[in-house]
């Protein structure tokens, strides 16, 4: 057989499985699904808000510590978001089993439908083939009154309440993320940015 073809031959069997390869590849990650999940250590001016459901909640002490920086125009607060993240690539219908690395995964914060602050995890993040939820912490600090300054302040401590506090919810959360997924290709950031609430898993 000819020489030529036989190169030739190669060459193009090695292209159809390198083909098939980023196929499989993409496919797996756009696979990946998101969630905002819960928040922890939630800290105004470094007070832990947790235990607390209300203003009154706090000591006369606290009150005054906190509504003296307030006027000062500020509210620094500090906290950690995790997003809850699937990776249904476990090896059924149809689909090899695949671990995903997150190597980065920038986000923008929004609370209340304003856009805050932007940032990226610490580390990379995998997140296994067995569609079970792996935890992506996001390290958030930032100063409420940058964003909310039109705002009383009972109201600002109620909204740091509804985030970090004794009955803690997500729901004026919305984070745009893009990751970027290490693979045996190199690493793929996805194309555009995912809106990831926390009533439904997004991919």
């Amino acid at each position: 057989m000819n020489k030529n073809f036989l190169l030739l031959f190669f060459i193009i069997i090695s292209f159809i499985f390198h083909q098939c390869s980023i196929y499989q590849t993409i496919t797996n990650i756009s696979r990946l699904q998101f969630k905002v999940g819960d928040i922890n250590s939630f800290k105004v001016n470094d007070l832990d808000i947790s235990n607390k459901s209300s203003l009154n909640d706090f000591n006369p002490t606290d009150v005054l510590k906190l509504s003296s920086i307030f006027t000062q125009g500020k509210l620094p607060v500090s906290f950690v978001l995790n997003v809850d993240a699937k990776n249904p690539n476990d090896g059924t219908g149809g689909y090899a089993r695949t671990d995903a690395t997150l190597k980065s995964f920038k986000w923008k914060l929004f609370i209340d439908d304003n856009e805050t602050i932007s940032g990226d995890i610490d580390s990379p993040v995998t997140v296994p083939g067995t569609g079970e939820v792996t935890k992506i912490p996001l390290r958030v600090n930032i100063d409420l009154l940058q964003f909310f300054k039109d705002q009383g302040f009972e109201r600002v401590i109620n909204l740091a309440l509804t985030l970090g506090g004794k009955n803690s919810s997500t729901s004026k959360i919305t984070l745009y993320a893009t990751p970027t997924v290490s693979t045996p290709i190199g690493n793929i950031t996805y194309p555009g940015e995912l809106k990831i609430v926390d009533t439904q898993f997004t991919n």
